[in-house]
């Protein structure tokens, strides 16, 4: 017990050290840190805005800093850059990808564009840069029921989440041409876990993601985006809440909702990607100023229209 007491002082110690030379370093390069609220805590507890893809969006399209340091996941970086295409743009670590922007690539995408050329294509905001350039408007998952509302089509080609596609669909009451992507960790979660964890927690409200199965969306008592569910359990008279959604999000439910109790559905909806970085690489990014996010000019050009686009829809 005594070891593990110093490891930790120890960790504390070089965690402390690590965010004085953060703050530094903000300093000298005039950086803004944007953390999804997926990363670890200790990365969102040094961050300038936590937010989902939506709100972190906005930020890196506002901001003056002449750097970014976004604290996510490839395709968010990549965002930042198209929307700040003057900034300079660093991640952590280049290796924190998604397997479900990986699903959807721009030659199926342009065969089902010319297999239906009257639809409008709405693309989930996870997803690259190139099928972004292929659209004509992207959504979040917070904002995705007005931006196919905003839309008169008769069809529209929806990528690249089937699950967040069929909530949409049954929001809306719109003809989507449903991609077969899904996001590895909110789609682990099954009925039988929900329903496991209701017996235990009987007096806990659920409240899931709608990147989740279609029939564990159904059993939720509120669906939303993560930012939709954060509100939700600080402003509900509930207590306590059995959460369908990646478990970084506990770091902002805590700390808004101190008082309340928290459990996640299942102990694996951790998404590995958004947990490669860490407070050391983030430190490092900053002194190396690398790696850096690039976009091709002409692809980010394309790409853009479709995020400002969804910027634009209130």
């Amino acid at each position: 017990m005594q070891l593990e007491a110093l490891a930790l002082a120890r960790k504390e110690e070089q965690n402390r050290e690590l965010r004085e030379r953060l703050e530094q370093l903000k300093k000298e390069r005039n950086a803004i840190i944007l953390a999804h609220y997926y990363q670890r805590d200790e990365i969102q507890e040094v961050a300038d805005f936590r937010g989902d893809s939506f709100l972190l969006a906005q930020k890196a399209a506002e901001t003056d800093a002449e750097v970014i340091v976004f604290c996510g996941v490839h395709f968010m970086g990549e965002s930042a850059k198209i929307l700040a295409p003057n900034k300079t743009v660093i991640i952590p670590d280049e290796r924190a990808g998604c397997p479900m922007a990986d699903m959807v690539n721009v030659e199926g995408l342009r065969k089902l564009k010319a297999e239906h050329p009257n639809a409008k294509v709405v693309t989930y905001i996870n997803s690259s840069a190139e099928i972004k350039a292929e659209t004509d408007i992207c959504c979040t998952s917070s904002n995705a029921v007005k931006v196919i509302e905003s839309l008169d089509a008769e069809e529209i080609i929806w990528v690249p989440d089937k699950n967040l596609g069929h909530y949409v669909q049954e929001k809306t009451g719109k003809n989507l041409i449903i991609w077969e992507g899904y996001c590895n960790t909110h789609d682990m979660l099954t009925v039988k876990d929900v329903v496991e964890m209701k017996a235990k927690y009987p007096n806990a409200a659920f409240v899931v993601h709608p990147e989740c199965r279609p029939e564990v969306v159904a059993m939720g008592d509120f669906v939303g985006s993560t930012t939709a569910i954060i509100d939700y359990c600080k402003n509900s008279e509930h207590t306590e809440f059995i959460v369908g959604t990646e478990d970084g999000t506990g770091y902002q439910l805590r700390k808004d909702s101190p008082d309340k109790t928290f459990h996640f559905a299942t102990k694996y909806l951790v998404c590995p990607n958004m947990k490669v970085n860490n407070l050391k690489k983030l430190v490092k990014c900053l002194e190396n100023m690398q790696p850096q996010i690039y976009v091709p000019p002409q692809v980010a050009e394309r790409a853009k229209l479709s995020l400002e686009r969804m910027l634009q829809v209130k």
